[in-house]
């Protein structure tokens, strides 16, 4: 898909009303420090259209990017971030499930996952959860650049076995830095919203 319009049409705070949008919605969840910002960016061709930070927990709303008039790019709350309160990290929980249990819209979720290191425990709940809501997650495994090329495929295991996923779950491994990865993440989104 070539990006000719970008535009952040709603922006859904703890206590805001989910848009009732018509047009297909794929979501992406990850932990705070994973890059979902920077893919997202890399995603629609920006340098900084997500807001990315040196420091996590940046996004704390679900935002909803228009792409071509096609689809929306869905952008959850990170989760995991120890500096939010527990309060907090409960309402973004509720807030999250809310939009997954409700969204009409909504055709597929991508989780991601530092291919760094062994998924956390709010990793592994996060991927069995969107599960429970009737969603099979799809792994993108970020950070790719900062990995040798040897080390993709163990790393690709250990990601795979720490979530418990079937071995036909795909996961994409992605680099936002390189752009390694965009052309089937791309593909794989182009499958679900055309």
């Amino acid at each position: 898909m070539v990006i000719k319009k970008v535009n952040l049409e709603t922006v859904c705070g703890i206590t805001s009303k989910l848009p009732e949008n018509t047009l297909p919605e794929v979501a992406f969840a990850g932990k705070s420090n994973v890059g979902k910002s920077s893919m997202i960016n890399a995603l629609m061709n920006r340098k900084s259209y997500a807001k990315t930070s040196s420091q996590p927990g940046k996004t704390q709303t679900i935002n909803f990017y228009n792409i071509n008039e096609v689809f929306y790019c869905v952008d959850l709350p990170g989760y995991g971030y120890a500096k939010t309160s527990v309060e907090t990290r409960q309402k973004w929980g509720k807030m999250i499930e809310k939009y997954l249990k409700t969204s009409k819209q909504l055709r597929q979720v991508f989780l991601l996952i530092d291919i760094r290191h062994k998924p956390s425990e709010n990793d592994r709940i996060m991927y069995e959860w969107i599960e429970y809501q009737g969603y099979s997650p799809i792994i993108i495994a970020t950070k790719l650049d900062k990995i040798n090329r040897s080390q993709i495929q163990k790393q690709i295991k250990i990601v795979r076995e720490g979530l418990g996923m079937p071995s036909d779950g795909l996961i994409i491994p992605f680099s936002a830095e390189t752009k390694q990865g965009l052309d089937k993440l791309w593909e794989v989104i182009d499958d679900i919203v055309m």
